[in-house]
């Protein structure tokens, strides 16, 4: 699970990005609101919840938390503030926030309010089965499936077959596909993605499934029935 985590304070920043990596988190970090606004927007970072400081500097975080809405980034946010009276949190909620924090906090309070926000219904887990061609995918077991033969996916093997399923077709570049699995934290190189192509077209073959996932010289790859 990504999270984009915006705040200023740099030692506070520092503190919640290791617990929240300690407890199994990617994280993207920023100290200012203009380098915030340009992540916070961009939906090829796929992030799962964004944590945002309502006193950023150069943009603040409440007109960033209203540039994701108008832009239809529905992930849920958390407002992190010292900005306690009751007016404040009225219109941060009503600005987009899901949830309102205000400093000082424990940041096991904060990490409560991320699992209590990422929980997610029975009907959306139902969507990690995922069904292309003559595969069949089940995300949360990484179990592959073709016809009667089935194979066990490692970790990285599960998210890159994730999303080249769920965008049958689409081509996705390296930079993209390591965005969306390692983050830009990550200091993967381009190289790693071809290793995991190269790995998830064994198991392919390993099932005999007419699926192929094509190389397009200088571009990416896109899943192929």
């Amino acid at each position: 699970m990504k999270i984009l985590l915006l705040e200023d304070d740099l030692e506070l920043c520092n503190i919640i990005q290791l617990e929240l990596v300690k407890n199994g988190y990617i994280v993207d970090s920023c100290n200012d609101g203009e380098t915030a606004m340009l992540y916070a927007l961009n939906t090829d970072y796929s992030y799962d919840l964004a944590i945002i400081d309502r006193m950023l500097p150069v943009i603040d975080g409440l007109t960033i938390i209203k540039a994701m809405r108008a832009k239809g980034i529905s992930i849920p946010v958390i407002i992190i503030t010292g900005m306690s009276a009751l007016d404040d949190r009225i219109e941060g909620l009503d600005g987009g926030a899901d949830d309102y924090l205000v400093k000082p906090f424990y940041v096991q309070e904060l990490l409560a309010r991320v699992r209590a926000l990422t929980r997610r219904p029975a009907e959306i887990k139902s969507n990690e089965k995922l069904t292309f061609s003559d595969l069949k995918f089940d995300k949360m077991n990484r179990e592959l499936l073709c016809k009667d033969k089935q194979v066990l996916l490692t970790a990285k093997e599960s998210e890159l077959l994730y999303v080249l399923m769920q965008n049958p077709a689409t081509l996705f570049s390296r930079e993209q596909l390591i965005l969306k699995i390692w983050g830009t934290s990550s200091d993967v190189e381009p190289g790693n993605v071809d290793n995991y192509i190269s790995f998830l077209r064994r198991r392919f073959k390993e099932l005999q499934s007419s699926c192929k996932i094509k190389t397009i010289y200088g571009a990416g790859y896109k899943l192929e029935g």
